[in-house]
């Protein structure tokens, strides 16, 4: 069984940074791409970021290309997720999911595992 679970999430002003992080357990870490998805009150959940299985391949939305980073360290079996010049827009639940394709994509339904999600509130 793959667990994720993420962290880092909190209150932030706008233009301001924060780091999400994702620890899994369970299985060989590089098996995965990872990605990140978001969930903002009354909206479908959204893609974010993924990263291939070696880190090496990364893809973004057009609403994050430029401000957030995605990241992994497979010695530490964790993905991050970096958000800088964050804005009130990016205020959602954000989730770490797991793909067994190792190359990475932005279809939510192509993964397998989801962590519990963890909350960014950016204040204007």
């Amino acid at each position: 069984q793959v667990q994720l679970v993420e962290s880092g999430g909190g209150l932030v002003q706008a233009g301001g940074s924060l780091r999400l992080s994702c620890a899994v357990s369970g299985r060989t870490f590089t098996r995965y791409a990872m990605g990140w998805f978001r969930q903002a009150p009354g909206k479908e959940r959204e893609f974010v970021a993924a990263v291939n299985w070696s880190g090496a391949n990364t893809y973004y939305a057009d609403s994050v290309k430029g401000r957030f980073t995605i990241s992994r360290d497979n010695a530490k079996n964790t993905v991050y997720l970096q958000m800088n010049s964050l804005k009130p827009e990016d205020t959602a639940v954000y989730y770490c999911a797991a793909d067994e394709s190792p190359y990475g994509n932005s279809w939510s339904q192509a993964y397998d595992y989801w962590g519990q999600g963890t909350q960014v509130t950016v204040s204007s």
